[in-house]
């Protein structure tokens, strides 16, 4: 069957010929009913007289009507239509109760003439109040009425449809219609989603407007060609005369509530009938059409409860529910239900039972998803289809017989290649962030917990608590992750390695001096000549700095450290040592700009009174690569000294014998000072010293 469509309104405005007509709201299906249904109508027009050009144009605010139904007789909806000339009045009252208009219509003639439809859902209000008088007020048209009278356009009026359902009906399908289509000269209007199981009893019913009395000219009312009437208030040649056929009233200046006997003009099997009005003179506009049709056929429908899926599977357990609550006839047995991934068949099944009027029931699927559909998929269940499209039960409405839901079957959280994390042995803290994986994932809403085994991450037992400053016992360690997706709960476990890194060793060297005799303290220093004894290994780097910023921080990166002119005396350099791991150590030392003129004694006296122990030579430390040669009278070397040996004492360390005290006496001495650092007299790099010294070793 078709979806339901809006109800349409018939609007009827009485003019004269050669108006033109303006395009209006096409009527269409409102509401449908299907079950032991039929309706009524009440209502009131607010003129006090057939309009027309030399009427009355008074018009009232407020009229009453009046609504009886049997005790058997069970409301079920109620439908408030009002119109009237003009732009519009949406804001009325029914028996007191603010009533706002839902959806409004309109329409227009030649000459500025306007009018206006309104519609309003008054179910509850007519629900609570029942059978009595029902009077509409507030609906003020004085003020805008006056220009319309001249053309005898003036109107207002109210009607109130109610649906009612009764165990005496038989099985009916009422169809509520509505929107705005006028006359003259013709209008012809299609009524769709009609099922007719049988004729007897059909009748068809209308809201007009403006429909005069006195005006009759080629007025017909016709049903699939044929002109239908309802005597005595409804000749064939007048349709729209002011009346109301429910209660027989004649008097409905510029309406009608009136409904017509079909059975005759209407086929069993029949899903849409053709309604033609011809009108001469008289202007008249539909805002309301009612069928009331025999029908037994039932309606299924389907909805999905739950659809149960697990983690990495493609295996789907549905709970679904079949229904045929809007229907006029039970949905038998075994009707087929097809089950469609993206368009594709999977499963067919059927209904367990036979489901009488209104019922309902629970069924369970279980299928697999083929791994050539891809994820997410519309995943749609399909009642009364044999697996082909194919519809095998006739139906009410063949429209409405599937659920659609889309779905994203779960799975485990995708586990990027996790990098093993790395401290270097010679940080103050040698904590881990083992947080910092969680930046590889690139899923949303996954949450995260790190275990120190397996056999936890596993029973979600034991959780580490400090994940972004972890230590372990030992190294290298392994962390076990555990990825849940917080939305599907589906979780995976992924282990990475914690590792302590060596640091590369950083001696602090010596310090580097610059010679000078003069009073300068400006020199230029290699400092990678210090780099040796800081660390030889290979693939090593070394990097210089002039300020300390932090502990192990350093800023001002010394660039040409073969070149370095010092900008104080002494000056801290600062050095950074990395390894092919990343790891740094750090060490320093000075450079400073000394006096190195070199202070050559003429004896020594090694008798441990504290004066002259030693060959004393001044500024010798200034001169770091010197070696010192002493020989004794007949020119063998007896002694060999440098910055290791330490200043000499009298006493041999070369010939035979060895580390023996010399005999007091003149020996000769060779200074080499080797310095390669020398600044303000370069002389003094190649100068070597030659003389005698006085040994007095009592």
């Amino acid at each position: 069957m078709n979806k339901l469509p809006y109800i349409l309104i018939f609007l009827f405005f009485g003019c004269f010929i050669n108006t033109y007509k303006a395009t209006a709201q096409d009527i269409t299906l409102f509401q449908q009913f299907n079950g032991r249904y039929d309706y009524t109508a009440l209502g009131n027009t607010m003129n006090t007289a057939e309009n027309g050009p030399f009427g009355v144009c008074t018009i009232n605010t407020s009229s009453s009507a009046s609504l009886f139904l049997n005790t058997n007789q069970t409301m079920v909806a109620a439908y408030l239509y009002w119109a009237g000339s003009d732009t519009g009045d949406f804001d009325i009252e029914l028996n007191g109760i603010p009533v706002t208009a839902e959806r409004t219509f309109s329409d227009a003639l030649t000459g500025n003439r306007t009018f206006f439809a309104a519609f309003a859902d008054v179910t509850d209000i007519v629900n609570s109040q029942g059978n009595g008088v029902y009077t509409v007020s507030e609906f003020d048209l004085t003020s805008v009425i006056a220009p319309y009278c001249p053309t005898g356009t003036n109107f207002g009026g109210w009607a109130i449809t109610v649906i009612y359902e009764s165990p005496l009906l038989p099985l009916n399908q009422l169809n509520v219609y509505d929107g705005l289509e006028s006359v003259p000269d013709m209008l012809e209007i299609t009524l769709e989603n009609l099922n007719v199981f049988d004729n007897m009893g059909a009748k068809i019913g209308f809201i007009a407007w403006e429909g005069d009395q006195a005006l009759s000219v080629n007025e017909s009312l016709r049903i699939n060609g044929s002109v239908i009437e309802n005597l005595p208030l409804n000749p064939a040649n007048n349709a729209f005369n002011g009346t109301n056929s429910f209660t027989g009233a004649s008097n409905l200046y510029n309406m009608d509530i009136d409904f017509y006997g079909i059975q005759n003009n209407i086929a069993i099997g029949d899903t849409q009938a053709t309604i033609s009005l011809t009108s001469g003179q008289d202007f008249v506009m539909i805002n309301n059409i009612i069928t009331v049709l025999n029908s037994q056929l039932p309606d299924a429908t389907v909805t999905i409860d739950d659809i149960e899926t697990t983690c990495d599977s493609r295996e789907l357990t549905i709970d679904y529910t079949v229904s045929n609550t809007n229907s006029t006839a039970v949905l038998p047995q075994n009707t087929p239900i097809a089950f469609y991934v993206d368009g594709i068949l999977l499963a067919t099944a059927s209904t367990s039972i036979t489901l009488p009027i209104g019922g309902t029931v629970q069924q369970t699927l279980t299928l697999t998803v083929p791994t050539t559909i891809s994820n997410p998929f519309n995943f749609t269940i399909v009642v009364d289809d044999d697996g082909t499209g194919t519809s095998t039960v006739d139906e009410i409405n063949e429209d409405n017989n599937s659920a659609l839901e889309n779905i994203l079957l779960p799975t485990s959280p995708e586990v990027p290649l996790l990098d093993t994390l790395e401290v270097c042995d010679n940080e103050i803290n040698l904590a881990f962030n083992l947080t910092q994986q969680e930046l590889l994932f690139s899923e949303p809403l996954l949450t995260f917990q790190y275990y120190e085994s397996f056999e936890n991450a596993s029973s979600m037992m034991n959780s580490i608590t400090n994940p972004t400053n972890y230590e372990s016992d030992s190294y290298p360690a392994t962390i076990y992750i555990e990825v849940t997706n917080s939305n599907t709960l589906c979780r995976t476990i992924t282990e990475f390695n914690l590792e302590l890194l060596e640091s590369p060793i950083a001696n602090v060297p010596e310090n580097l001096i610059a010679c000078t005799i003069d009073e300068t303290e400006i020199a230029t220093f290699d400092l990678t000549t210090n780099e040796e004894f800081i660390n030889n290994q290979s693939n090593i780097i070394i990097r210089y700095f002039e300020t300390q910023t932090a502990p192990d921080t350093f800023q001002d990166e010394i660039t040409t450290p073969e070149l370095f002119e010092n900008t104080s005396n002494p000056q801290t350099i600062y050095v950074t040592v990395e390894n092919t791991k990343g790891c740094i150590n750090t060490t320093f030392f000075e450079v400073l700009v000394s006096d190195c003129e070199i202070y050559i004694p003429a004896g020594l006296s090694p008798n441990n009174d504290g004066k002259n122990d030693v060959f004393n030579i001044i500024n010798l430390e200034a001169h770091p690569n010197h070696i010192l040669h002493i020989y004794n009278r007949y020119g063998t070397l007896i002694y060999i000294g440098n910055k290791n040996t330490g200043r000499w004492n009298g006493f041999s360390n070369k010939g035979t014998p060895r580390n023996r005290k010399l005999p007091t006496g003149t020996y000769f001495y060779v200074l080499y000072l080797n310095d390669t650092n020398t600044a303000g007299n370069t002389v003094l790099i190649e100068q070597t010293y030659t003389g005698w010294v006085y040994l007095q070793n009592n």
